[in-house]
């Protein structure tokens, strides 16, 4: 195993405290008969022990081995992979490179831990190597990564040469992309680090689409015209979801990611604390081959408030253009989104301010700065009716329908007024009480 490791070029980047490389030294000490085996086997049931922590994290099953692999090639950011990533290679040296590597990559997929267990006396990559998870709640594990790897996993158990696994590798980034960003929908940032920062993955966005979201259809072709130019690398605008609370609008940006998730499109959620750090993600971002909405949901400052300056700077007006694959998706309740006062509408009550028009616009400069507003507003009585019905429907609540009406009345009255959240909510307490 160790001579596999060592021959990798373009993968050969395994970190010493990586499974597989804490695995070949433990076989390798194994191989020249000089060790403790109390000792070895202790450290291979530790490497062991981590492999089934990251079968519990991803929720993979079968043979343990074979996912990691297949992990390790998806996750695998390299210039053969980057480049690959949802385009195809043109012939040349790196291709070459890469097919050579397959070639070690295939013989660690498929290594034959037998004459270990025997010399150790164990039987634990037998174990591992015919893996049957226990059943999980889909909503602990990572859903979009264990698909993806485990399709891979058994797409290279089917291989009959490293040919076979390199074209099946390249058809892969092409497909998904690779790392953290090609396997995932969206993400949150870490603490800044010193020169950069690093993203996160948000594990199983709820599946919303956005037919889930009775009415407001207009509001939701705009959005989807704005995005679907976005995905084809058309000019897009900025976009700007304002109006009233529980109609729908985080909904609406979670439904367009799941909607063009496949075609290369992603999401970052950021929270107002990190303005300061958009500049660092976005030089992060700018030159991967998938388009990126940052989002920020309940966007809002007061007036003692200065982060939207930062956000300023980017959507339009800093030294550095913002790239073409990056837009920025805003929610709030507020159309002008920086607290507006009386005073403000006021040249002469405000004396403290000599510019005053000027504090006004600086103001409003911001909400201006997105080529796309779109207004979800409360729905009249008779639409939130129509709400309640449809959503009954779905769930499948048998109940006439002059109770349901009546029923939901009473509840939107003690329950936050008319909304689609509150129908929701209704909907969800008639169905479990």
């Amino acid at each position: 195993m160790k001579t596999e490791l060592s021959e990798l070029f373009m993968y050969g980047e395994a970190t010493q405290e990586s499974i597989l490389c804490k695995l070949a030294d433990l076989i390798e000490q194994v191989k020249s008969c000089d060790y403790d085996r109390d000792e070895v086997v202790k450290a291979v049931k530790q490497q062991l022990k981590r492999l089934l922590e990251l079968a519990t994290d991803f929720g993979f099953d079968g043979n343990l081995w074979h996912n990691y692999i297949a992990y390790f090639l998806a996750m695998n950011e390299n210039p053969f992979s980057l480049v690959c990533e949802r385009k195809k290679l043109d012939e040349g040296t790196v291709r070459e490179i890469v097919r050579q590597d397959m070639k070690h990559i295939r013989n660690l997929f498929f290594y034959d831990f037998s004459d270990i267990e025997k010399k150790l006396g164990i039987n634990s990559f037998s174990l591992i190597s015919a893996y049957r998870a226990v059943e999980k709640n889909k909503k602990i594990y990572n859903r979009n990564v264990s698909k993806k790897v485990r399709e891979l996993s058994e797409r290279l158990e089917r291989s009959a040469d490293e040919t076979e696994i390199f074209n099946m590798i390249e058809e892969f980034y092409r497909e998904h992309g690779v790392g953290l960003l090609g396997l995932n929908k969206a993400f949150r940032i870490e603490e800044r680090q010193a020169g950069g920062v690093t993203f996160t993955a948000i594990n199983n966005m709820d599946d919303v689409t956005l037919d889930d979201l009775v009415g407001y259809e207009l509001q939701k072709k705009k959005l989807v015209d704005n995005t679907e130019a976005f995905v084809n690398g058309a000019r897009a605008n900025n976009v700007l979801l304002y109006g009233d609370s529980g109609t729908g609008k985080s909904t609406c940006i979670k439904a367009i990611i799941n909607q063009y998730h496949d075609r290369g499109l992603r999401m970052i959620e950021l929270y107002k604390h990190q303005f300061r750090d958009l500049s660092y993600v976005i030089s992060a971002i700018k030159k991967r081959n998938y388009r990126f909405i940052i989002y920020m949901d309940d966007l809002s400052f007061e007036d003692t408030e200065t982060e939207y300056k930062f956000l300023k700077a980017v959507i339009e007006g800093g030294v550095e253009t913002r790239p073409d694959n990056v837009l920025i998706y805003a929610t709030s309740n507020r159309r002008h989104l920086i607290k507006e006062s009386w005073n403000d509408k006021n040249d002469h009550t405000n004396q403290d301010d000599i510019h005053h028009s000027d504090t006004v616009e600086e103001k409003l400069s911001l909400s201006n700065r997105f080529g796309v507003t779109i207004g979800f507003f409360k729905p009249l009585p008779k639409e939130y009716e129509e709400i309640v019905k449809v959503l009954a429907r779905r769930a499948g609540l048998d109940m006439d329908e002059e109770s349901l009406i009546r029923e939901a009345r009473a509840w939107e009255m003690s329950h936050g007024g008319i909304s689609g959240r509150t129908a929701q909510q209704f909907i969800d307490h008639m169905m479990y009480r």
